[in-house]
């Protein structure tokens, strides 16, 4: 089985509902500027790996069931694997954009100022 690598999108999930276990998958959907179909996806895998739980709260039959997500222990432990898989990416990506900007600015330039000018206007 090939393992994907995490999705960003799936952390943003956790976070809110950690803050927000009666948020809508509409106002997750919203608030975290993905689409509605994907929030739907993306909770289902959740609730499937067990790292939240969904539950009806809603006990009128002729309305839709409102339902809340709740962080299950191993959903913690995923939030924390998670922001640590990403915080070290990020450090990686910084690192390569930092030597890039040493090697741009100790470098001799290509240009003459004039030329620089010259490709500005």
């Amino acid at each position: 089985m090939i393992e994907r690598a995490p999705r960003e999108e799936v952390l943003r999930i956790i976070r809110h509902l950690e803050d927000d276990p009666f948020a809508t998958q509409r106002a997750l959907s919203n608030r975290l500027n993905i689409s509605l179909g994907k929030t739907n996806y993306l909770l289902k895998e959740l609730v499937k790996k067990g790292f939240i739980k969904a539950q009806s709260f809603s006990h009128n039959s002729g309305k839709l069931q409102k339902v809340n997500y709740l962080l299950t222990k191993e959903g913690f432990e995923e939030r924390l694997r998670l922001t640590g898989y990403f915080l070290k990416a990020k450090e990686e990506e910084y690192n390569r954009m930092k030597k890039e900007w040493e090697l741009l600015t100790n470098s001799p330039t290509q240009y003459s100022s004039s030329e620089v000018e010259k490709n500005n206007s």
